[in-house]
């Protein structure tokens, strides 16, 4: 049953989320198509500045890049045709499986699916001519750099050293590899699992099929199963496997026959050979399944074609339905390039599984017939944070859909998915239940208050939380030197769980749980139990309740105490209750002090962060904890700051280096990219389960973003220029309008924001205590 609460959002969420599907009006002649400003190689490539990097990246590793990936897919893709240009056969260089980086010279292959990272992408498929070797040692090519172009649905590449070019695009189950050969008796493809093999079968003169080795595949959105179909026969063919004698080698014995049809083992592949002439195409379409059938069936499906180029452009007009719904004008070529592409990675996550109608295969191993579009699970330690609202304002429909998919998932194993040390799947509930979205919300909350009571859910450490109200932590032995790897996270767990629990709260009294929420509620103030005034920080305890000691604000840890943070980062880590934080800090002239401390103190950790890079003192742009901080400034009378620091993060952290395509640290699914596209249009969800967007400083004149109802929010920036980047005064649909930040249900109807821009700050807009955000305590309390 809905709610009563929400019965009145019904009707209208009904009438016009049937627009979400609607794609825009062409652009006007003359203008480039939004589709055309972006190059998903951004986010391929790492910061080059020393001052943004800090001291990563540790000895033997290279500086963590944003870890996206070129290749071709669709919006929440459920596979991707894509480069591999790591070997992380013989090991994750970054200590992620990321298939590609912009500054490696050779190319090792190509995958049709696979995991979030694509590394564990099986089969891999490479177009060699002439000599080949048996993976893991791969016959590698020099690639052109020149000639590698990547577009939404779109990668294309030259293989030097074989003189080879490799075209890329997808639908949402198959992918598509064209190859245009030279002339060549011994024009091959080479197709092989991974190191840990499973079986290959060469069906007939233009179809190969396999099955990965059980494991991590089973459960991703593809399957372990594939079904591989080439354009043209091929003259000859063989199969080979190489025997790993002992696991912890990367080479052993090869076992190679022509004419063979089946093979089992450790890198089971095929080779399969053409005669071709000089511009000779040959096509292979690769689809995955949780079985054989299942593989078939996606090779075969609706929207399955064998023509490449039709579906190129079928891909380029699904994603321009989704890029045509927002328009930037003014700006840098260069920044409107940047808009384009994170804006195409922020749709990484979550990965369909099933299309309403069709078959898939639950978390059980069972045959299910999806009722609606099935999504796989929402990374909400990273995306939770920012990319949900995104999508929420952009793809409402498509939020009723990963909500219902998270939703049944919990009813087959029994609690929410969450990740991480969070339990953010409330905030993807209670942000879509005040942005007027309609769904069975008091269902919902039977799911998440089960995350939250019972200790035998996956939040960790949930009954000494609900005891003492933090979470202790263990000193590793011997006090090692930062950053520490082990421990329980206490601190950072104990702030998360509180904003968890405020979110909760909010959906229980919607729900006329009056009990249940103020339960939540009195939790909710759990992260002042963890902060010791003594020294102005957030410090883990341990089981006796003493402060650990020694205790260094400045030191990363990875689970001591904090999660991929350090002090400082996690100080602003109470996004639910600025004000309350403020307090803690000794109000707002400390606040702010505290805050400009932050952005000022220079990094000197000892340890090494490996992914806390994108540095402004100890802010750290390369991971979530405190992304949201340079937008603290609209509680505390000074929102001139949020704009100047907005501004340089928007500018130094993304494409500032050789390339112009970096991030920095890791893109976490499309959680970076979204900061940027959120940023650079002038507002941001600190909370992302409130309705509150905080006002920062667009880098363009004009942003007109269509809503998933239709309706349009238009904000536009006079007189803005690099110099320009202080809001002088704003007018909201006419009205003069002195909040540094707007709700939902100010633009829900469409609405014009007018921003008049000036090159000093105003120290009057935005200032007044009665003008700051809503927050769990008032300065009062």
């Amino acid at each position: 049953m809905i709610p009563s609460s929400a019965r009145s959002l019904l009707a209208v969420a009904l009438a016009t989320f049937a627009l979400d599907s609607l794609a825009a009006p062409p652009p006007a002649a003359g203008h480039p198509s939004t589709l055309d400003l972006a190059n998903p190689l951004v986010g391929t490539s790492a910061l080059d500045r020393q001052d943004l990097i800090g001291n990563s990246p540790p000895p033997g590793e290279p500086l963590y890049t944003g870890m996206t990936t070129p290749g071709a897919s669709l919006p929440q893709s459920a596979t991707e045709a894509a480069p591999v240009n790591i070997n992380v056969d013989l090991g994750f260089a970054t200590g992620v499986p990321v298939a590609y980086d912009y500054r490696r010279p050779t190319m090792v292959g190509f995958t049709g699916g696979g995991s979030t990272y694509g590394a564990r992408g099986a089969p891999m498929v490479m177009p060699v001519v002439g000599d080949w070797t048996v993976p893991p040692d791969y016959a590698t090519s020099t690639y052109d750099k020149a000639s590698e172009k990547a577009s939404p649905g779109y990668y294309a590449v030259d293989l030097s050293s074989f003189r080879t070019r490799v075209e890329l695009t997808a639908t949402q189950w198959t992918s598509l590899m064209r190859f245009t050969f030279p002339e060549s008796h011994r024009s091959n493809v080479i197709i092989n699992l991974r190191r840990d093999g499973g079986e290959v079968e060469v069906v007939d003169d233009h179809t190969v099929r396999g099955v990965a080795t059980a494991g991590r595949r089973d459960h991703d959105a593809d399957g372990p199963f594939f079904v591989a179909e080439f354009s043209r026969p091929f003259a000859h063919f063989g199969t080979f496997h190489a025997e790993i004698i002992h696991k912890g080698e990367g080479l052993g014995r090869e076992d190679v026959q022509a004419d063979r049809r089946s093979v089992s083992g450790d890198y089971a592949g095929a080779y399969l050979t053409f005669d071709t002439k000089n511009g000779d195409q040959v096509t292979v379409r690769i689809a995955h399944g949780h079985s054989a059938a299942e593989a078939e069936q996606r090779l075969k499906a609706q929207d399955s074609d064998t023509d490449f180029d039709r579906v190129h452009e079928k891909a380029r007009a699904k994603w321009a339905q989704l890029f045509d719904r927002v328009e930037v004008t003014g700006g840098t070529p260069k920044q409107r390039m940047l808009f384009y592409s994170t804006l195409y990675h922020s749709f990484a996550s979550p990965r369909m599984i099933a299309r309403k109608g069709e078959h898939y295969t639950d978390s059980s191993g069972n045959d299910q017939v999806a009722r609606y579009d099935h999504y796989g699970p929402v990374p909400f330690w990273d995306t939770g944070r920012n990319q949900i609202a995104l999508l929420m304002l952009m793809q409402p429909a498509v939020v009723q859909d990963i909500m219902q998919s998270e939703l049944d998932r919990a009813r087959e194993r029994g609690y929410m998915n969450t990740s991480f040390h969070g339990d953010h799947a409330v905030f993807l509930y209670d942000g879509a239940w005040q942005r007027g979205i309609a769904f069975d919300y008091a269902a919902a909350y039977e799911s998440l208050r089960k995350n939250a009571t019972d200790p035998n859910g996956p939040r960790g450490y949930l009954a000494e939380y609900m005891k003492q109200g933090w979470i202790s932590d263990i000193v590793p032995p011997g006090n090692p030197s930062p950053p520490y790897a082990g421990g329980k996270a206490g601190v950072a767990t104990t702030l998360e769980y509180a904003w968890d629990d405020h979110a909760l709260a909010d959906m229980a009294l919607r729900l006329g749980k009056k009990d249940d929420a103020q339960m939540f509620l009195h939790r909710a103030a759990n992260y002042r139990n963890v902060f010791d005034p003594s020294v102005g920080f957030f410090r883990g305890r341990t089981e006796d309740g003493k402060w650990i000691s020694p205790f260094d604000p400045g030191e990363p840890y990875y689970n001591f105490m904090m999660k991929e943070g350090s002090g400082w980062s996690t100080l602003w880590l109470v996004p639910h209750d600025v004000q309350g934080l403020m307090t803690l800090l000794g109000g707002r002239d400390a606040f702010n002090a505290k805050l400009d401390a932050f952005f000022s103190t220079p990094y000197t950790a000892r340890g090494i962060c490996r992914d806390c890079t994108g540095l402004i003192g100890q802010y750290v742009q390369g991971n979530q904890p405190d992304q949201q901080a340079a937008y603290l400034y609209a509680w505390s009378g000074q929102p001139w700051k949020t704009a100047a620091l907005t501004r340089r993060i928007l500018n130094d952290m993304y494409g500032s280096d050789a390339s112009g395509y970096a991030y920095p640290g890791m893109d976490d699914q499309g959680s970076t990219s979204s900061w940027y596209v959120l940023s650079a249009m002038g507002f941001y969800p600190v909370d992302p389960s409130r309705p509150e967007y905080i006002i920062g400083s667009p880098i363009f004149d004009r942003v007109r973003l269509r809503l998933g109802n239709g309706k349009v929010l238009e904000i536009v920036a006079q007189n803005n220029s690099e110099r320009n980047m202080y809001i002088q005064s704003a007018t909201l649909n006419g009205k003069p309008w002195t909040r540094p930040w707007f709700s939902h249900a100010d633009i829900a109807r469409g609405a014009t924001l007018v921003l008049t821009m000036g090159p000093e700050p105003s120290k009057t807009w935005g200032t007044d205590p009665h003008d700051a955000p809503p927050s769990m305590s008032t300065a009062a309390q």
